[in-house]
């Protein structure tokens, strides 16, 4: 039977609840488990999909085109778990789920409510993902703050699924604050016997408090929080704030926080270590060979979140090459012509990463322009490879004004263009071309080195593509196309050959990146920004 472990947050928002999840789903992998994950979104948008970057941070897109929450990025990093568009719901979905069967009369005249029908949603769809993937350990994230109204829903379905699962099946762990007042030089139990307290009135036990803190927590401050929150001592762990998020599992490791988890689920694991993670990835970080910086030049710089999946995939680069990666961020409406050398000093390789709009755009086309003209070690992503062709079409080809036609529909040189199937979309969520596609590499290529095969497989999103019409321009200025589909109608990746790494691709290998193997156009990118004189 599969178990379950529900997470839910207190105290405050942004407290690495998916960095946590993914942490338990590490140490209890190395144990022998399959894990997968649920990731529930109080929102009432159906997915991120239409959200603005700047509310909500980055997109992340699964094989099968899912437009989910970016905790599942964190999840399939640490973790050998393949998520889908089950693995992530929304109050949104959950309600467009149930209206949808009301209107069907599934209910049959019923009259339709939270408690059982939204409730019952949920759980069923909990209960899909174990018997879509047979996992030993589903782990469940609820989003928000115990107190939101938002989540009320989610935590009550918890409540029901956890007593019809029994106390062997299912375990609640709670992320909680224990600030440090620095003021008063003390650390204070008060919020998180609040957040318990709450979590309680609404017939939720949490068997494990996980504690995070700047500073160390005493024994007995865990006393006192284990007596208040009515939970057993060594089930009170600290989580102590870490310079990397790879260290997080390590740490949970050294307190024996698997064995805890395996004790409550009644669960008989076979031995298991992190130490290619300890060896390979935290002892990578801690002591690189090497160093180098990283200039992203983005729309939505200013939130953290909005390029998480770039920021952890350069960090992967690094990994793999021994070395650290600093990472400089630009905002590209700040990159003019006459301030970029500049922005740019000491600049070892520049990444153009995705967006969508007109906003910044220009600023992107100069930032190509100088690592073109520079040869600093490029690699364009998405947006960022349609910035790179409308850049060469100018400013090589001699194409005055080329432009895209998501920019300017009536561009002398539509170089850039949308999606035959994209012509006649009206609606904006979920019809994007999403998820997993087949592209072809070329031999002799940056691209085909990297991968060393070739086929590929990488995730998209996007309605805007290269028009081929103007392929034996580009190839006749020296831009060549590394990457294609199956049925050589879309264009995948472009290189410029006289150029030391070049490379812009329309898909998001930054989706399918990870700590301890890193994916190769990242590895490779990092390597040539390594040579760089």
């Amino acid at each position: 039977m599969t178990k379950y472990i529900f997470v839910t947050g207190g105290v405050v928002s942004s407290l690495g609840k998916g960095i946590s999840c993914a942490s338990i789903g590490k140490i209890l992998e190395v144990r022998g488990f399959k894990v997968s994950f649920v990731k529930c979104d109080p929102y009432i948008n159906v997915d991120p999909g239409t959200m603005n970057p700047f509310q909500h941070g980055e997109v992340y897109v699964t094989d099968d085109g899912a437009e989910t929450d970016l905790d599942l990025g964190h999840y399939e990093r640490f973790t050998n778990a393949k998520l889908t568009k089950e693995n992530n719901i929304t109050t949104g979905k959950i309600y467009y789920s149930v209206i949808t069967k009301e209107r069907r009369g599934d209910y049959l005249g019923k009259t339709v409510q939270v408690i059982p029908h939204i409730t019952d949603e949920i759980k069923d769809s909990l209960k899909k993902v174990a018997k879509d993937n047979v996992p030993d350990i589903v782990i469940v994230e609820v989003g928000g703050t115990v107190g939101d109204i938002e989540s009320l829903p989610f935590l009550e379905a918890i409540r029901q699924l956890k007593q019809e699962l029994g106390p062997t099946n299912a375990i609640n762990i709670h992320l909680t604050l224990v600030p440090y007042i620095r003021s008063a030089e003390e650390i204070k139990t008060k919020p998180t016997q609040h957040s318990v307290g709450k979590l309680r009135e609404i017939g939720i036990q949490p068997e494990i408090l996980l504690c995070r803190s700047e500073k160390p927590i005493s024994q007995e401050l865990k006393k006192k929080i284990a007596l208040f929150c009515n939970v057993a001592l060594d089930a009170v762990i600290e989580a102590i704030d870490v310079k990397s998020i790879y260290e997080v599992p390590l740490l949970y490791k050294q307190d024996c926080f698997d064995e805890l988890i395996l004790n409550y689920l009644h669960l008989s694991p076979k031995k298991g270590n992190l130490e290619h993670w300890q060896e390979k990835v935290v002892g990578v970080l801690k002591n690189p060979e090497h160093s180098c910086r990283i200039a992203v030049v983005g729309k939505y710089i200013e939130l953290q979140d909005a390029y998480k999946s770039i920021y952890e995939a350069l960090v992967h680069g690094g990994i793999a090459n021994n070395a650290r990666v600093e990472i400089v961020k630009i905002d590209s409406e700040e990159v003019a012509s006459s301030s970029i050398k500049q922005l740019m000093k000491g600049v070892d390789g520049i990444l153009v990463p995705g967006g969508f709009g007109y906003r910044g755009i220009e600023g992107k086309i100069n930032a190509v322009e100088f690592a073109r003209r520079q040869k600093i070690p490029f690699f364009g992503i998405c947006l960022g490879m349609q910035t790179a062709v409308i850049e060469f079409a100018r400013n090589v080809c001699g194409l005055k004004n080329a432009n895209s036609t998501e920019f300017n529909p009536k561009t002398p040189y539509p170089v850039i263009s949308l999606l035959e199937e994209q012509k006649n979309v009206k609606i904006k969520g979920a019809t994007m071309r999403l998820g997993a596609y087949p592209a072809h590499l070329m031999p002799q290529t940056h691209s085909h080195a990297s991968y060393k095969l070739d086929l590929i497989s990488e995730r998209h999103r996007h309605r805007y593509e290269f028009n081929q019409e103007y392929r034996k321009t580009f190839e006749k200025h020296g831009m060549r196309v590394a990457g294609i589909s199956p049925n050589k109608k879309l264009v995948e990746i472009v290189e410029i050959k006289e150029h030391p790494w070049f490379v812009a691709v329309q898909f998001h290998p930054e989706f399918k990146s990870k700590p301890d193997c890193a994916h190769p156009l990242f590895r490779e990118f990092i390597r040539a920004s390594l040579k760089k004189d």
